[in-house]
């Protein structure tokens, strides 16, 4: 369980700081970078818990999750002028934010007795939907609309946690495990531009 306290806490940090280096790349003012901090790093946790029924969300009783998104927004600004490239910055850590999440929102399920293929879409959607919400609100095309793989390797990191899970693995190692695939399933599919068939493509042939 303080494992898993620690995932959710890097899972907050980390996606706050992808949150800033996307609301910079479009030039919004320090509050709108918080705003958008916020938001991808509690809004695929505050559509979860209100799936589950857990109300009121998490980040409204535990104002630790609100001050973790605010030292880390800030931290992000004060060395913003050190990193060149805003895109790698944001793919690294938006890779290790859907990892870290999507263990968080695995756990959510499986303590609530659901099945494991409810708990993998609750990992995904914990995962996912802050960066939905994000892109949405800065005139992007969400990235899991798109061809790239970004659900799809919460899905099946999700599917490697429960595989691991029924070979009676140790459930310190089954979490890293899945997070490390995760993470690097997404930014290997990057570095090679895997993609998922487009239906465009598929009504043209």
């Amino acid at each position: 369980m303080e494992l898993l306290k620690l995932i959710d806490i890097a899972g907050i940090a980390v996606f706050s700081i992808s949150g800033v280096f996307a609301a910079m790349e479009k030039k919004l003012d320090v509050f709108g970078v918080f705003i958008i901090a916020f938001i991808t790093a509690l809004g695929g946790g505050t559509l979860r818990d209100v799936l589950i029924g857990q109300l009121p969300v998490s980040w409204m009783y535990n104002l630790n999750y609100g001050l973790i998104v605010l030292l880390s927004t800030l931290a992000s600004m004060f060395f913003s002028n050190i990193i060149g490239n805003y895109q790698k910055t944001l793919l690294t850590f938006d890779s290790l934010g859907i990892g870290l999440f999507t263990v968080v929102g695995i756990q959510k399920g499986i303590m609530l007795d659901f099945h494991p293929a409810v708990c993998i879409a609750l990992g995904t959607i914990t995962a996912c939907f802050g960066g939905v919400i994000r892109d949405i609100l800065l005139n992007n095309i969400p990235l899991i609309f798109q061809q790239e793989v970004y659900a799809t390797a919460c899905i099946l990191g999700g599917v490697v946690y429960f595989v691991l899970m029924r070979l009676q693995m140790n459930e310190m190692i089954t979490e890293m495990i899945s997070i490390t695939f995760i993470v690097v399933f997404r930014l290997v599919a990057v570095r090679f531009n895997w993609q998922l068939p487009s239906i465009y493509k598929i009504q043209k042939k």
